[in-house]
């Protein structure tokens, strides 16, 4: 039993699982973050884009009519 226990300490094949796990983990939580900040920074691009066309009172499409403002 003793002579298990000694190699069961010195058997570490198992850490180099963990190390991936964790590197894993790491990378996705990177990714998760970063598509959170562009999301979010395209919605207020969007945001923005479309209140200054809706405020500056073009007719952005081609329908033959005159404005009428």
């Amino acid at each position: 039993m003793i002579k298990f226990i000694k190699n069961f300490r010195k058997d570490d094949s198992g850490a180099v699982t963990v190390d991936w796990v964790v590197l894993t983990a790491a990378v996705a939580a990177l990714a998760g973050a970063a598509y959170t900040a562009i999301d979010t920074a395209t919605d207020t691009v969007s945001t923005n884009t479309a209140s200054y066309i809706t405020s500056s009172g073009t007719n952005t499409v081609n329908t033959g009519v005159a404005p009428t403002n």
